[in-house]
């Protein structure tokens, strides 16, 4: 009998320790790449070197997540997490061992990569493992409290990495961080999950085909709802991601021409605004209700409309940042809302043995999307650079549209959930 139906409480053993190593493994991998970029700004003074290898580390995480799913199912969990950090830490302690040895920036590169190699594989391993360590609403709760440490570590990593990296330089950056991934993998070493090993024997071929075969039958013919939920997040995600990580601080920073700390402050209260979203959906779990779903769609799509509306009159920049940082600050909670309870529809309603590889899906799809919602507003951010409300107004009102529009869809799917 597995540890979900023995201990009803949310912190069990298992998900304390889940917990203790993602706040262990997200401080050292936030904290290592802000320290990286700092290094290759300095290095090259290039933002195009580092946006070019940030952005080639992020193809084998698209290429290998849907690979790292279907290991989730197939192999120990625990297992999987602590090789992966155990291999992460030894990546990174090579790494510092082997910097200013000549060739840093390719070494950096290589680092970068080899940690997406590895992330890859381990973000679908960590999703599946909280529906089998916890049950019901505690799932949305756990998605809240995992949400909720990366959205800190997201926040802390900045302080932490410049003051490391100005007091001590890059290599002590490579060892601590490389510290905090073998510390993840040895409490992971404490985690007991229940695990039934196939006793079939198969290539690695006809397991992928077997595997990704079986999770494409699931979506189009079992679930399609799930399918449907998956790509209305990625959509609802690439329109308020671009606008979020764009547009934010290209309002603060260039329209309305205010100085670097003033962007600082508004990305430590979009921070803020995410542990509260994380914070407000774990206490309402026992009345939350896939009908309320396109409550947060409008609602995401209303907080963007004080924020075009306040270009339009003569508030000044001081009024206008004002008036952006509380719209974004909603805007961020009720995302992180949205994301979070809808992760945890879709883990609920699959089976444990897919878990996985339907985590690396909506893991990949969120990576394509997101970019390309970054890139659509970069682009229509410059082009009405002298007019952002035309930007900002009829994005709001295409989400609230899209809201309204999903209305008969979440409340067919609370009834095919009526049994969750």
């Amino acid at each position: 009998m597995s540890e979900k139906n023995l201990k009803p409480h949310l912190f069990t053993r298992n998900f304390t320790l889940l917990i203790l190593g993602q706040v262990s493994s997200l401080i050292g991998n936030y904290t290592l790449k802000f320290a990286l970029s700092m290094y290759i700004l300095e290095q090259t003074g290039s933002a195009s070197v580092y946006a070019g290898l940030m952005a080639l580390s992020l193809i084998p995480m698209i290429l290998l997540s849907p690979f790292g799913g279907i290991l989730a199912d197939r192999a120990n969990r625990r297992n999987i997490m602590v090789t992966l950090d155990t291999l992460s830490g030894i990546t990174v302690l090579s790494a510092g061992v082997l910097f200013h040895c000549g060739n840093d920036l390719i070494l950096t590169g290589a680092l970068l990569i080899a940690l997406s190699v590895l992330g890859s594989f381990e973000s679908p391993t960590v999703q599946a493992c909280v529906p089998q360590m916890l049950t019901g609403e505690q799932i949305v709760q756990g998605n809240a409290v995992v949400n909720q440490i990366q959205a800190a570590a997201s926040l802390i990593a900045p302080f932490s990495g410049s003051i490391f990296y100005t007091a001590f330089g890059i290599r002590p950056v490579l060892y601590a961080s490389a510290a905090c991934f073998l510390l993840t993998a040895l409490l992971e070493c404490f985690i007991h999950l229940e695990y039934r090993k196939s006793g079939k024997k198969q290539q690695i071929t006809e397991v992928i085909r077997e595997d990704l075969g079986e999770s494409i039958r699931f979506l189009r013919r079992e679930q399609p709802d799930i399918a449907k939920l998956l790509f209305l997040a990625a959509l609802i995600s690439m329109f308020l991601t671009g606008i979020l990580v764009v547009g934010f601080p290209y309002l603060v920073r260039t329209v309305l021409g205010l100085s670097a700390e003033h962007y600082g402050a508004a990305e430590s209260v979009m921070g803020v605004a995410a542990i509260l979203g994380g914070l407000a959906i774990s206490i309402f779990a026992v009345k939350m209700r896939p009908r309320y779903m396109p409550l947060f769609i409008i609602a995401a799509g209303i907080t963007l409309l004080p924020a075009g509306i306040g270009f339009l009159i003569p508030a000044g920049s001081a009024g206008r940042y004002g008036v952006l940082m509380i719209s974004f600050g909603c805007c961020q909670v009720i995302c992180s809302m949205f994301s979070i309870y809808a992760m945890s529809l879709i883990q609920q309603k699959t089976p444990e043995h897919l878990t996985g590889k339907i985590m690396s899906f909506v893991y990949t799809i969120s990576l394509c999307a997101q970019p390309l919602g970054q890139m659509i507003y970069g682009v229509l951010f410059d082009v009405f650079s002298d007019n952002v409300c035309l930007v900002l107004v009829p994005s709001g009102a295409l989400i609230c549209a899209a809201g309204i529009m999903t209305i008969p869809f979440f409340h067919r799917f609370q009834y095919s959930c009526a049994g969750l």
